[in-house]
């Protein structure tokens, strides 16, 4: 009777209360009714109430509600199974039941009626189905689980049919429910989901509403809580308002969870049979990228480079409010490849979007809204996401399909100072962007364009800029020239270029080019000017040139160390190459052009090579260069007749003792290495005599 008293004053209070927080303040009781109710008749009666009470649906209500009456459902359900099971400690003052878990799951799924509208029926069936099958709890038979997945995905597709706008809560509502329960739904009930009605929603919803990302507009409205302090430093507080947004968005009930919404929306890509649909989601995420870089722009933060955020960001600022803000940053850029992921791969299974007038436009837009978000992945470095890689790549691929698309793509992206580095590091960002997708497109890029755009844009970072914390987008520029000269097609612009390009190589190491780079630029220059290019035939003589300025330099280099790259971003998710010395790395350079000159040559150049390895004074680097040395000559990066030579050289022209002893190999003839320990008594005065 007690029981039934408190149902009656619980009914009472939901009916009467004119706040919202007060009736909130009761589903903790109608939490333990649930579970303490032996009536299905007033477990089904509480169970409407709570989907139409007036004191809870009657005013305003956002997704922290919703959620809270979804938490009534699914913590009552895992009372209910704890109960059955004897072995796990009990919730506190919860008696035995009366009812069996059957009769109470139909008793509770009976009270989603015709008193309240189809979307609140999902939070009492997705919470029911949360508390019992979620974390894999496995807490119903066979039959009423399937029944129970069945009504929740007819209740989400009547709700779907009866939405209005996708702005309101109970279009949210439908994206909540959906979003928790999708992986506990069985593939057939999937297929029943009508996704191109809920694709405009989920999209709208996590990327527009004020309960998801706010459209990106959150990022400027941070600028006006960002002041100076002393010392020169900003300081963006915790207690500022619009620190306390951000954690707000974090922690908000779609955003907390945006991993699995945005799978979600990648699932409905996947299956939209509308393909119109899926060019629509492109563009709101276009616009959404696009909004997120302009007011990046518009924020103090985008003025300080991430080199020199120790310099100018008080500490509050750097452990607190900048981590949350990059957290939640890199949450959008995640949520938007994965959806990008889903668009592209329907693109490429999709005859419809995969024909002309479609596939490289989307193709366009997807690398388009990858630059808009390049201020956060070019924190990450370029391998982090496999999916980042996947969407570039695939991206690069279908557009390539259309050369004169691409000029078009990177004419609207080229650097707006061209000929000159800019100050603002948004900028040079974007120039960065530029450089990667440029050099992946240089295959199919006219000489033209290759000359008049991409050389142009990369000769104020090829020249020495004495700035190390710039060395990511020093190297990028040259791995465009090197693209662009490696083309055989552009033979003309490598000849016109090529002596510009080698002096400022040679002047821009090591202080503005790492050893690796600058391997991998001597390798292919050699490569572009040794035959059979087109260079070659006019210039026969250039790879020897440039051979011999690099031996002269290194005799001439430094044996010191140095220092290892500060892009942090690209070395943490790449193997750092092991450091070597000036002159070990110029040797290093040498080796690796060897395959690529004429039988001739090498002859010439193995010798050369074997004793400039032996001016190193420290054993590791020369090690080092003995260990890349055999590794040329013997792991196959020759042809034929080059091993042959090299072979020969090794065996029987001293080769062997010139690289692994230099110049003073020992020598039978000579007697050298006298001193050495002999048997006493061999032929000759080579050992000492003996005294017995």
């Amino acid at each position: 009777m007690a029981t039934e008293r408190s149902l009656g004053a619980l009914l009472r209070s939901l009916q009467s209360t004119s706040e919202l927080r007060d009736a909130i303040n009761l589903l903790p009781s109608a939490t333990s009714l649930l579970t303490l109710l032996g009536n299905p008749l007033n477990i089904t009666l509480l169970s409407s109430q709570l989907l139409s009470a007036p004191a809870i649906w009657e005013q305003p209500v956002d997704l922290q509600a919703c959620r809270r009456i979804i938490s009534v459902f699914n913590t009552a359900a895992i009372a209910i199974l704890q109960n059955d099971e004897p072995a796990e400690p009990r919730l506190p003052y919860v008696k035995p039941r009366k009812i069996e878990r059957e009769d109470w799951v139909k008793a509770v799924v009976s009270g989603a009626d015709e008193k309240s509208p189809r979307w609140r029926h999902l939070l009492l069936l997705g919470g029911i189905l949360i508390g019992f099958e979620g974390q894999n709890r496995q807490g119903l038979p066979w039959s009423i689980r399937t029944k129970l997945e069945s009504a929740l995905v007819t209740a989400a597709q009547l709700a779907l049919e009866e939405l209005e706008s996708r702005d309101g809560i109970d279009a949210k509502c439908i994206t909540l429910v959906l979003n928790h329960t999708f992986e506990l739904l069985s593939d057939h009930e999937r297929s029943k989901i009508s996704y191109d009605r809920l694709l405009p929603i989920l999209i709208q919803t996590t990327y527009s509403s004020p309960e998801g990302l706010e459209g990106g507009y959150f990022l400027g409205t941070i600028d006006k809580d960002i002041v100076e302090v002393p010392g020169k430093r900003f300081q963006w507080s915790s207690q500022s308002a619009t620190f306390r947004r951000v954690t707000a968005i974090i922690s908000s009930p779609l955003i907390s969870t945006l991993g699995p919404l945005s799978r979600l929306i990648a699932h409905s890509v996947e299956n939209a049979s509308d393909p119109t649909l899926v060019s629509q989601s492109v563009d709101h995420i276009a616009h959404f990228g696009r909004t997120l870089m302009v007011q990046w722009r518009q924020n103090k933060l985008s003025e300080i480079d991430v080199s020199e955020e120790l310099e100018f960001l008080d500490s509050e600022s750097l452990k607190s409010t900048i981590p949350s803000l990059w957290k939640l940053l890199r949450n959008c850029l995640y949520s938007v490849v994965i959806v990008l992921r889903a668009v592209l791969g329907r693109v490429l299974n999709d005859h419809i979007l995969a024909a002309d007038r479609i596939a490289p436009f989307l193709s366009m837009q997807a690398l388009h809204i990858l630059r808009n978000l390049y201020f956060v992945s070019s924190r990450l470095g370029q391998n982090a996401s496999s999916q980042h890689t996947f969407v570039t790549l695939t991206a690069v691929d279908i557009l390539a399909q259309y050369p004169n698309l691409v000029e078009n793509f990177l004419q609207s992206v080229k650097p707006s100072e061209l000929g000159q580095i800019p100050q603002h590091p948004i900028e040079r960002c974007l120039d960065l962007y530029f450089m990667n997708t440029a050099e992946l497109f240089t295959p199919v890029l006219s000489p033209k364009c290759s000359e008049e755009l991409l050389i142009p844009a990369t000769l104020p970072y090829l020249a020495a800029g004495g700035n190390n914390h710039l060395l990511e987008i020093f190297e990028a520029a040259h791995s465009v020239a090197l693209a662009v000269f490696a083309i055989p097609g552009n033979a003309a612009i490598a000849a016109r270029h090529l002596p510009f390009y080698i002096d400022n190589l040679f002047a821009v190491f090591p202080d503005n080019l790492s050893a690796r780079q600058f391997r991998l630029a001597f390798k292919t220059v050699i490569k572009v000017t040794a035959p059979p290019s087109l260079v070659a035939n006019s210039q026969p003589l250039l790879p020897s040139i440039l051979l011999e300025v690099l031996h002269e330099r290194a005799l001439n280099a430094s044996d010191k160390m140095l220092p290892q790259s500060t892009q942090g971003a690209a070395g943490a998710h790449q193997g750092l190459a092991p450091p070597v010395s000036e002159r070990a790395a110029l040797i290093l350079a040498l080796i690796d052009t060897l395959c690529f000159l004429r039988v001739e040559d090498l002859e010439e150049w193995l010798p050369l090579t074997a004793n400039l390895i032996h001016t190193i004074r420290t054993p590791e680097m020369r090690g080092v260069c003995i260990e890349r040395f055999w590794e040329a000559l013997s792991s196959g990066e020759m042809d034929v007749e080059r091993a042959h030579c090299c072979v020969t050289w090794w065996s029987t022209r001293g080769g062997r003792e010139l690289v692994l002893f230099g110049n003073t190999a020992p020598d039978a003839d000579s007697g050298s290495h006298a001193e050495g320990a002999y048997m006493s008594g061999a032929v000759g005065g080579v050992a000492p005599e003996s005294k017995l």
